[in-house]
């Protein structure tokens, strides 16, 4: 249960200041989009929260951790959405993102997104995976080779 609400705290605080203040906040007078794009952005804010809250889930259940560094898994989590790619919670909070972006029709949280994603990949490469390739070994390494850092890899498997 501990696992569960230091999870629900982190996420209220991180993904929930980066996904959903800043934007509301960014794009402040704007007024929603309808039609089409209204069900595009609401299908990118459910598409979104649901990879978030998977993948938060695998990391208390599976990974005995939290979304947040300083108690992250004790075990490596390739479970959920982590069988297609090794940071779903990064593209689910950019997904979230683009959601908000489409919903106002705001340019500048798309700019917004762009400056996220290059902030996420510099923690990836310089913290997150030199620190797993530590703790986790032979195991990161086989998992980095099977599945890509953003998007899923295609099979590989024999051409015929």
């Amino acid at each position: 249960m501990k696992l569960f609400l230091k999870t629900a705290l982190f996420t209220v605080v991180m993904p929930g200041t980066f996904a959903v203040l800043l934007p509301i906040l960014i794009a402040a007078g704007r007024t929603a989009v309808g039609g089409a794009a209204l069900g595009l952005a609401l299908f990118l804010f459910a598409f979104g929260t649901v990879v978030y809250l998977r993948s938060a889930w695998d990391f208390a259940v599976f990974g005995s951790g939290t979304p947040a560094p300083i108690d992250a898994p004790k075990r490596l989590v390739t479970r959920g959405f982590y069988r297609y790619t090794r940071n779903p919670m990064y593209v689910a909070v950019l997904t979230v993102v683009v959601g908000w972006a489409v919903f106002f029709g705001a340019v500048i949280l798309v700019a917004y997104a762009a400056l996220l994603f290059v902030i996420f990949s510099l923690f990836i490469r310089l913290y997150e995976e030199p620190r797993l390739a530590r703790e986790f070994g032979g195991d990161y390494a086989t998992y980095v080779s099977q599945v890509g850092r953003w998007l899923p890899r295609r099979p590989r498997g024999k051409s015929t």
